[in-house]
């Protein structure tokens, strides 16, 4: 249960925000004003607490006077009880990661971005390629590394996640909801550890995140040598 929890909320969380930050960098990557702010602003969400976020957002996502309910309701739809859904808790800790880290993997990818040679973008504005064009043929071929580096990176962290659904539910439990339905590995660890206080279970859930997270990088450094060779 709790490795598909950890699945599903990583992959909730990892696509649209790994998304969300390549165009947030495509947009910064122009000469816009007052870069430096929105620079400022896009990182801000990652300096917060992952405590003072879960908690703000636990009381958006309440059922009862939560602030996205309440925007449901003047819609026409009915309120969701987003704690006590397998499916709504989910994707409501996934917003909380997908909040504090796109700016964050944003900024990864606008260095990366800032690093292409500018004679690229110029050949391909000369043989008639849109932005939209240069964006797919020649901004996402030369941050392959860069994207690859942030999956795997997001990936690690997304089986280690513990804080974000340890604090949603408000009273620090570790079952993960009423029947473990956003319960990690992360957290089913630290109960079985500290709650139940049974070390040799928490000891092997460690290890088994080590090599869950051994596979994933092995995975990703295979298709990168690959695709190394394939454009070579």
């Amino acid at each position: 249960n709790a490795a598909r929890n950890t699945l599903t909320i990583g992959i909730l969380a990892t696509v649209p925000q790994l998304c969300m930050a390549l165009g947030l960098a495509h947009l910064l990557n122009y000469k816009l004003r007052n870069r430096t702010f929105f620079r400022t602003v896009m990182l801000m969400p990652y300096a917060t607490s992952i405590a003072a976020a879960t908690l703000v957002f636990a009381q958006l996502f309440g059922r009862d006077y939560g602030l996205i309910n309440t925007a449901l309701e003047a819609v026409g739809l009915e309120r969701i009880d987003w704690e006590s859904g397998t499916w709504s808790s989910q994707i409501a800790i996934a917003v909380i990661v997908t909040w504090r880290w796109t700016g964050y993997n944003a900024l990864i990818y606008l260095a990366a971005m800032q690093s292409i040679p500018g004679e690229l973008y110029e050949a391909a504005e000369i043989d008639g390629a849109s932005r939209w064009k240069q964006f797919l043929h020649v901004t996402i071929p030369s941050l392959r590394p860069t994207i690859l580096f942030t999956v795997v990176v997001s990936t690690i962290g997304a089986v280690q996640l513990f804080g974000e659904p340890l604090l949603f539910a408000g009273n620090g439990t570790t079952s993960g909801g009423s029947s473990g339905q956003y319960q990690t590995l992360g957290l089913l660890m630290y109960q079985q550890g500290w709650s139940n206080f049974h070390i040799g279970q928490a000891a092997t859930t460690a290890w088994a995140m080590f090599m869950i997270i051994l596979v994933i990088v092995g995975v990703n450094a295979v298709i990168g040598r690959l695709r190394a060779r394939a454009d070579r």
